[in-house]
């Protein structure tokens, strides 16, 4: 017995199926309870296209089904209630038969509650429950497929497993939450597939999945079905270190790396994950760095974004392996004592067609008007913030790389074009914000949302802002009214160094501001010091080519800028191949020069960097205060004559001294303020013979002397190599002794005047400053003048500096004019302040910073992303 009709509603429902346009598949297919003149059963229907024949199978029987007008297969069973187990054997054209499990007659593989938090924006987990998942479902091995595509009038799965036929593998709406889902049994990992989505319009788009886990390699898109990861980690000991460290307080150096580019094999092929790994770990731990930073591993179609331009966001790239692969790489560098962060891009995504542009026909992670939704320098879609699903699925992102990668902290891309509205545009480009402004209200919400999620969840992980503005408080708490960074790329530092590393040092008194001003604004965020990739590309030159003079000058002024970079307030990053000094621009089709290490300078100069990453290690005084203004304090600041820069890092009275000489002549006997009276210890020297330098005689102590000098009651001379770096450390503190003065006391270690000081006492001060620089001036022509018959330095290897008195005369410059502000230089136009939150905190400012560690996650958190303090989630 079959049914003679369906019902009116039934039989529009089964034409839409037909017609490949239902949202409904589950109303129609599979099992159901039906009455057929008058008796009570189970009607079964299957949609299958293709099949000349299809068969019920029951277990102890099977039933033939019967084609209907409409095309379905269809039997009745009267002696059978739901719910109800069965297979279907179909036979195709050929007239080979298969078996198979019908995918409509199973329930939904998401529950009410993760759909509520994804349409809220706060599911804590969604890479769990979006995409694809091999599961078992009432016994039977398959795939459970989601996909969010709000405005879709069809979704369905296609692949290989149905001739990627759109209408064999229809998927069902789930309510109103715009989730479509359905079970596909049979389908395991490695699997290819695709989303078919009709539109509203009745055009037909082919996608991958957002929220696959791998994707296949350019020419092809299809998304590629993974298991459970089968990875066993070893790196428990590392984690449980990192949730109870506090960043701000830690020491970090960074080595950013493009993975693809780092290193090659034969023919230039590029390396896996996992031959990657041991040399990478290797590589970084000799030279002493703490972290790398890893360019976008996510999967990207062109290899020349560098992996900037995104296509698939919860996938690491297949270039180099699986997903598993890509673990092993992480806990091989957490054995090794190195953390990870990874460069990550939630600012725009590509127009890639089969990616997320216009995913179900409409503007659905883009906004619909260009003027919010395009980016038009980099030619790229901008995400809708203010969408809840679309933050939820940057978030969560966030924190899948950290859950199932243990990646250490997120480098985020391009911050500055998320915060302004009007960002690379032309007046009538852009629109206003609700309250007339230019600042993006729901970029900052989402920012904020993300930080207060990782640091809530992940103790320990850090988030860096790439952030060229002068917005304000991007590392400050979000209590505060900040973003919530951990920390911040100091761009102005990075450009105002780099423009005065690129002047003959016969002119570099002109500039010498340019490595002081950064100073004035060092306390108003939590820095990180860049020399990244962005700096050796575009013409830009290599990081050693960009240095004036010959090639031993190049090498000495790099190992000058190396050491002064990591010497200084706020952590440091370095692009791979600054440590062999690379000749070319970097290109992310090749490997690094490793070759050059067979000159010995070039060698010399990855030994120096070796150095300098195991006293910054060793030194608790070059990290621990890097963002109080106590671990600093100049010594001399206005030496421009010489081009001499001396100041000390403090941690509590530990400390070392730092002293540049950034011109080719040697300073002999340099007078310098010391902190304390005792005698200091050179620790690393930049003109030292094994760094390729020239050698210059250096005492490898000096004591000091009851002279006041610098602001201190006393001083030591050391002489000054040619185009150098020293460090010193004392050998010994003396016991602390009682001073009447407190003035004289608190000259002793304290840093600049800090905010709050009187008008008085700071322009007393700097009446006090002009006198010292007049008396230094005249006691370094007096020490000049006896040392005239001191020995001259020995001659520097071929290539050598030059006589400073050979060079032309310089002409007069005009006095440079003070800057009225303390913004850092951009690496694009710069916006103004915006006019949110409070001023920019002065340069001075003493308050603490405020730790980011967090509470541990306890093991019963819930699924939901937390909610911002202070901040609604729209």
């Amino acid at each position: 017995m079959t049914p003679s009709s369906l019902q009116p509603m039934s039989a529009e429902s089964a034409l839409r199926l037909v017609r490949g346009e239902s949202m409904h598949p589950h109303d129609v297919l599979g099992a159901h309870d039906a009455e057929i003149d008058g008796v009570r059963g189970v009607v079964v229907r299957v949609f299958q296209p293709l099949a000349s024949a299809v068969r019920l199978m029951l277990g102890e029987r099977d039933v033939p089904m019967e084609r209907d007008a409409h095309g379905l297969y269809t039997a009745f069973l009267s002696d059978r209630s739901l719910p109800l187990r069965y297979r279907l054997g179909i036979t195709g054209a050929d007239g080979i038969e298969h078996e198979q499990d019908d995918p409509y007659r199973f329930l939904p593989t998401l529950g009410e509650m993760d759909l509520h938090l994804f349409n809220e924006g706060r599911h804590l987990r969604l890479w769990e429950k979006l995409g694809a998942h091999p599961c078992t479902m009432d016994g039977v091995e398959g795939t459970a497929f989601a996909v969010w595509a709000p405005n879709a009038s069809r979704v369905s799965v296609i692949g290989s497993f149905n001739a990627w036929e759109g209408r064999a593998h229809v998927m069902r709406a789930l309510g109103g939450s715009g989730v479509f889902e359905l079970f596909v049994p049979g389908i395991g990992a490695e699997t290819l597939y695709k989303y078919e989505i009709l539109t509203r319009t009745g055009t037909l788009r082919v996608k991958t999945d957002p929220y696959a886990f791998k994707l296949e390699q350019s020419p092809g898109f299809a998304s590629i079905v993974q298991g459970r990861s089968q990875y066993t980690w070893h790196d428990g000991s590392w984690l449980a270190q990192r949730g109870e460290s506090d960043p701000l307080r830690e020491p970090m150096l960074v080595y950013e790396v493009h993975l693809g580019s780092w290193m090659r094999g034969e023919n230039n092929r590029m390396l896996t994950y996992t031959e990657i790994a041991p040399r990478l770990a290797e590589h970084v731990r000799r030279l002493g760095f703490t972290h790398v930073e890893l360019l976008p591993v996510q999967e990207h179609p062109f290899g020349g974004s560098w992996g900037y331009q995104v296509g698939g966001y919860y996938a690491p790239t297949s270039r180099f392996g699986s997903p598993d692969d890509f673990r092993f790489l992480v806990d091989t560098l957490h054995q090794a004592g190195i953390g990870v962060l990874l460069d990550w891009v939630p600012a725009h995504f590509p127009k890639d067609d089969w990616a997320l542009r216009r995913f179900d026909g409409t503007a659905c992670y883009e906004h619909e008007d260009p003027r919010l939704g395009d980016h038009p320098e980099w030619g790229t879609h901008i995400f809708n913030y203010a969408r809840h699903e679309v933050r939820n699925f940057l978030v969560a992102n966030a924190l899948y790389w950290i859950e199932e990668f243990h990646i250490d902290g997120l480098r985020v891309d391009a911050v500055a074009s998320m915060l302004y509205l009007d960002y690379g545009r032309e007046a009538g480009q852009w629109l206003r914000n609700r309250y007339g402004g230019r600042e993006n209200l729901e970029a900052m919400a989402f920012l904020k949302q993300l930080n207060h999620a990782v640091q809530s969840l992940y103790p320990g992980v850090i988030t860096v802002a790439e952030e060229s503005t002068s917005w304000p408080k991007v590392t400050a708490p979000i209590a505060d009214g900040g973003l919530g960074f951990t920390f911040k790329w100091n761009m102005g530092w990075m450009h105002d160094t780099l423009d005065y590393y690129t002047i003959d040092p016969f002119f570099r008194k002109g500039a010498h501001d340019k490595l002081t001003f950064a100073m004035w604004y060092e306390y108003s965020e939590h820095f990180m010091n860049p020399l990244s990739h962005d700096e050796v590309v575009h013409l830009k030159r290599s990081m050693v080519e960009k240095m004036p003079g010959d090639m031993w000058q190049k090498l000495a002024n790099l190992r000058t800028l190396i050491g002064y970079s990591v010497t200084r307030p706020g952590k440091s990053l370095f692009f791979m191949g600054t440590e062999i000094g690379t000749s070319r621009e970097w290109n992310h089709d090749a490997s690094l020069e490793w070759h050059l290490l067979e000159d010995p300078r070039r060698r010399g100069l990855m030994e120096y960097v070796a150095a300098v990453g195991a006293l910054y290690r060793e030194q608790p005084c070059l990290w621990r205060a890097d963002h109080e203004p106590s671990g600093y304090r100049w010594i001399d600041v206005a030496d421009k004559e010489q081009s001499v820069y001396s100041y000390a890092r403090f941690d509590g009275r530990d400390h070392a001294v730092v002293v540049l000489n950034l011109t080719p002549v040697p300073r002999p006997a340099y007078r310098l303020g010391a902190p304390e009276r005792t005698r200091y210890r050179v620790v690393l020297n930049s003109d030292a013979p094994q760094f390729g330098g020239s050698d210059y005689p250096v005492d490898a102590h000096a004591d000091t002397e009851a002279v006041p000098y610098h602001g201190f009651e006393q001083s030591f001379t050391i002489s000054l190599p040619p185009l150098s770096m020293l460090v010193l450390t004392p050998e010994s503190l003396p016991p602390l002794r009682p001073v009447d003065d407190s003035s004289a006391a608190s000259a002793q270690l304290a840093p600049a005047p800090v905010k709050g000081e009187k008008r008085g006492t700071k322009e007393k001060s700097k009446k006090q400053e002009k006198k010292q620089a007049k008396q230094q001036e005249k006691q370094q022509e007096k020490q000049q003048e006896k040392t005239a018959k001191a020995p001259k330095a020995p001659k520097a290897p071929k290539e050598a500096v030059p006589s400073m008195e050979s060079k032309a005369p310089q002409a007069p410059t005009a006095p440079a004019s003070p800057r009225a502000d303390v913004r850092p230089r951009t690496r694009t136009r710069r916006p103004p302040a915006p006019p949110v939150g409070t001023d920019a905190p002065t340069p001075a400012a003493t308050k603490k910073p405020r730790s980011t560690r967090a509470a541990k996650r306890p093991p019963d958190a819930p699924r939901a992303i937390p909610e911002t303090p202070g901040d609604s989630p729209s």
